[in-house]
């Protein structure tokens, strides 16, 4: 059985020490992925990847090393397409998962939004971070965990 493995689009994540506690509490490596400014980590279980200057190095990174079952947190609308395109779990920094059924209106709407901050038509603002999220993002990950777990150990048994 191949046990999941937690990515973190690190850069902006609000949740880091929240992932951190589901990580440790379920028993899984943890990558934190960034451009820089994480320290790096003594627990064997958390590995600080640092990649070069660029739009999309930590996405790529990414994408490169999840598999099948591996969870995937980003707020990145684009990445979480790749990452389930790989057959990874996606989860937001909210708590909300983004689904084969969810990436595609989600895609669509980062679009039509992008387009109307452009035309001036939007300010763009993004709604803050709140308690409730951290709460919520708690919640969905460790329950994300156990679907994970629950989906590897039954594509290894076949049951």
């Amino acid at each position: 059985m191949s046990t999941p493995q937690i990515y973190v689009d690190a850069d902006a994540c609000p949740v880091k020490d929240e992932a951190l506690r589901v990580a440790e509490r379920h028993g899984l490596v943890l990558t934190f992925v960034s451009n820089g400014g994480i320290r790096p980590s003594r627990d064997p279980m958390v590995r600080v990847v640092v990649v070069p200057q660029g739009a999309d190095a930590a996405d790529d990174w990414i994408v490169e090393q999840a598999q099948p079952n591996d969870i995937v947190l980003t707020a990145d609308i684009p990445l979480a397409g790749r990452a389930l395109a790989r057959g990874s779990h996606v989860l937001g920094f909210t708590g909300k998962p983004f689904t084969q059924a969810s990436i595609g209106m989600a895609l669509a709407m980062r679009e039509l939004n992008q387009h109307l901050r452009e035309t001036g038509e939007s300010k763009g603002y993004n709604a803050s971070f709140r308690p409730a999220d951290r709460s919520a993002f708690l919640s969905a990950l460790d329950t994300l965990v156990v679907k994970a777990k629950v989906a590897a150990r039954s594509e290894t048994t076949g049951r």
